[in-house]
């Protein structure tokens, strides 16, 4: 058991706030897993070079990414004063989100489900 009266115990637990700079897209129409491949390829890089690359990424996703990342780097350099050429892309992760579910007639009278899958996009950066 913890100790301590549960108002102590969560004040001690909400002291420890996260305060990197970070941006999230949520709903976005796109699927996780489509925005994973595109996540996986700015991890660990410095914010010019993420930019660079989304730049020339051929997909949906990177479009929406690439706006989240420019959020983030807002964030940083207007919230936090931080330098923005320091800056890299620490975690980024997309989430699944709620899936819009639609129905597409087939012969004889059968439906088929067609489902509009969402994600939420997040994305944390730090200062090296």
């Amino acid at each position: 058991m913890a100790k301590g009266h549960r108002s102590q115990i969560k004040r001690e637990r909400n002291s420890n706030k996260d305060t990197r700079p970070k941006a999230h897209v949520r709903y976005a129409r796109v699927s996780a897993s489509k925005a994973k491949i595109v996540l996986d390829i700015i991890k660990g890089k410095p914010v010019g070079e993420a930019l660079a690359i989304l730049a020339y990424t051929p997909r949906k996703a990177a479009r929406i990414i690439e706006k989240a990342l420019k959020s983030a780097m807002a964030n940083a350099e207007n919230n936090q004063g931080l330098d923005v050429s320091k800056l890299y892309v620490e975690e980024a992760y997309a989430n699944k989100g709620p899936t819009m579910k639609r129905i597409r007639p087939r012969a004889q009278g059968r439906a088929y489900r067609i489902e509009k899958k969402t994600s939420h996009i997040s994305i944390i950066l730090n200062e090296r």
